[in-house]
């Protein structure tokens, strides 16, 4: 019998998980251990797993053949050397996020393109001003967006953005994703980024992409572009960005991750007009999003059984 480890640190959705593998597929061997230690122990005859492996378990867990990240963009020190030359394969739930997270982004995108910080900003004062709006309005027909990242995420805004009539530039490695953005390398984002009005990048956090924004991409941009980030912080340096904003290289942003989070309570972002921030929250709410990420697992573990190629392969080495 295939055994199946769901690893600690245990939830009630990682216990659900659990409960509904086993009754879904009483051919597996289906354990939740409690504790790091028990789970390196469970973890020596395992099939497949879901959660992260530290250096000292999987050098014992010989029969490893599949690992289930949890997320898409995981926490920086999931991927480690021993992982990479390690034969198991790592899949992960890319593709579950698309709708919530690219609405998201419109809501900054429309928010941006409106004035609607402005706007609020003499809500709150109780003033009826017309001229209240201090940033450009940019109609979306006429406007660009590049999208750095066109996954599951990018390809949706993409649809998005090109439904509200906006030109979309997308950059991406993978040649083909079907989308309809003007589909371009990571080598060219550089002379693409003078062209758009709004840079929406959603890429993971990857030793190719940490702080790939930052003060002389900044410099690249329109003076009346904004930028949203809605992938990683760590891509961007959140002070070349303050910087940006505040010598007016740039237009605005809207934020959902950072750099440094929470974001320090004093840092100028948060006092800046024309910036919006959710506090890494674009999926939070969303109630579907469990059972998507189940019916991932569970569709591995199928394949796994049948020995079958997996979904959603990352590439250990770049960590996606």
């Amino acid at each position: 019998m295939a055994k199946y480890v769901i690893l600690p640190p245990l939830d009630d959705m990682r216990r659900e998980f659990a409960r509904r593998l086993a009754d879904t597929v009483p051919e597996l061997d289906v354990v939740a251990p409690e504790t790091d230690e028990e789970a390196a122990e469970e973890l020596k005859d395992a099939d497949g797993a879901y959660g992260w492996v530290p250096p000292v378990a999987l050098a014992s867990a010989t029969k490893l053949k599949l690992l289930q990240n949890p997320d898409a963009g995981p926490f920086h020190g999931y991927y480690y050397k021993e992982l990479s030359d390690h034969p198991v394969v790592i899949s992960n739930p890319r593709g579950i996020y698309f709708d919530h997270i690219s609405h998201h982004i419109m809501m900054f995108i429309l928010a941006l393109s409106r004035g609607l910080p402005d706007w609020v900003n003499a809500q709150k004062e109780s003033k009826w001003d017309k001229d209240a709006r201090k940033h450009r309005y940019v109609n979306l027909p006429d406007s660009t967006v590049l999208i750095n990242g066109v996954g599951g995420i990018g390809a949706e805004t993409a649809r998005l953005c090109s439904e509200f009539g906006a030109r979309v530039i997308g950059i991406e490695p993978r040649s083909e994703i079907d989308s309809p953005a003007e589909l371009h390398g990571p080598e060219e984002l550089d002379a693409l980024l003078p062209d758009a009005d709004f840079v929406v990048t959603t890429v993971p956090h990857t030793p190719g992409t940490e702080f790939m924004w930052n003060a002389d991409r900044f410099e690249l941009m329109k003076p009346s572009a904004y930028f949203i980030n809605i992938g990683r912080g760590m891509t961007t340096k959140i002070d070349d960005l303050a910087d940006a904003i505040e010598s007016g290289k740039i237009a605005g942003a809207g934020l959902d991750v950072f750099e440094i989070e929470p974001l320090p309570s004093n840092h100028r972002l948060w006092q800046m007009d024309n910036v919006l921030i959710t506090p890494h929250v674009a999926v939070s709410d969303a109630e579907n999003i469990p059972e998507r990420r189940f019916e991932i697992i569970l569709e591995n573990v199928k394949r796994m059984l049948d020995g079958r190629e997996f979904i959603n392969i990352v590439d250990k080495d770049k960590w996606y």
